[in-house]
């Protein structure tokens, strides 16, 4: 059984751990600040989902398989009961989570994204990055010249290209992707297109939403309300999907009041 990687701050605190999953062609990286944070109080694990960053890969992509990744690494690292924060694809597999192994959450935080099944819309990205002819790249520069042609948003292209590390075999090296392009093109639509399976989690739950995205919806209430029955919804000011980086400060404030943490 393979071990999702993890980078752990706080460790020697006694706490209730928090764990942190990061959203589709991202990496624990990507929370780095806030799990420095955050790491004052509890233990937080940032943990990379399997296909992404330094975590396995595997042709395996569906929630239940995502579920099942975050209850072994549990397992593994002795950890009774966490709360558990996912932003995005993060988000949908802690949701899965909650619902699989409701035994195993004290608290439940979903950042940006809804139960609910979303229309592909990750086609240009995909397209961009299968683009990428890795023989012929020399530099960093090179590959974001190369997306640049498909991807208007340079934030987008910044936060894939913190995906890219010099892949080494025998004596030559090359540049490569931290994530499985191959099994997340080919099962994209298991785990973007489908909704998390229908159950019910009765814990305390918070659904955190960008004020400028539109992942969360007003009309989405009732269904996260049928599954997550004690959710409540929290929008975060000047903040699109992701909300951890547009809005830092609001955005730990809200996670820091919802599991009780007081500022020292």
């Amino acid at each position: 059984m393979e071990i999702l990687h993890s980078k752990i701050f706080g460790e020697n605190l006694s706490s209730t751990p928090l764990l942190v999953f990061h959203g589709l062609f991202g990496m624990l990286d990507n929370w780095g600040s806030f799990g420095k944070e955050l790491g004052e109080f509890l233990p937080v694990h940032l943990i990379d989902l399997r296909n992404h960053g330094r975590s396995f890969h595997s042709e395996n992509m569906s929630h239940d398989d995502l579920a099942d990744d975050i209850a072994n690494y549990m397992n593994q690292h002795r950890i009774e009961k966490s709360h558990v924060l996912g932003h995005s694809l993060g988000g949908k597999a802690v949701m899965q989570f909650a619902l699989n192994y409701p035994e195993k959450i004290e608290k439940l935080i979903v950042v940006d994204i809804a139960p609910k099944a979303y229309p592909p819309h990750h086609q240009g990205i995909i397209k961009a990055l299968e683009t990428v002819d890795f023989e012929k790249m020399k530099s960093r520069n090179e590959v974001e010249s190369v997306l640049n042609q498909y991807i208007p948003e340079k934030s987008t292209i910044q936060f894939l290209a913190k995906n890219l590390y010099w892949e080494e075999s025998g004596e030559s090296k090359k540049l490569n992707w931290r994530f499985n392009l191959k099994t997340l093109s080919e099962k994209y639509n298991q785990f973007v297109s489908n909704a998390i399976k229908f159950g019910v989690f009765e814990g305390e739950t918070l659904f955190i939403a960008g004020e400028k995205s539109n992942y969360i919806l007003p009309q989405d209430e009732f269904a996260i309300k049928q599954q997550f029955p004690k959710a409540k919804v929290v929008v975060i000011k000047n903040a699109a999907h992701w909300v951890q980086a547009d809005n830092p400060t609001d955005f730990a404030a809200v996670v820091k009041e919802f599991l009780e943490i007081q500022n020292i």
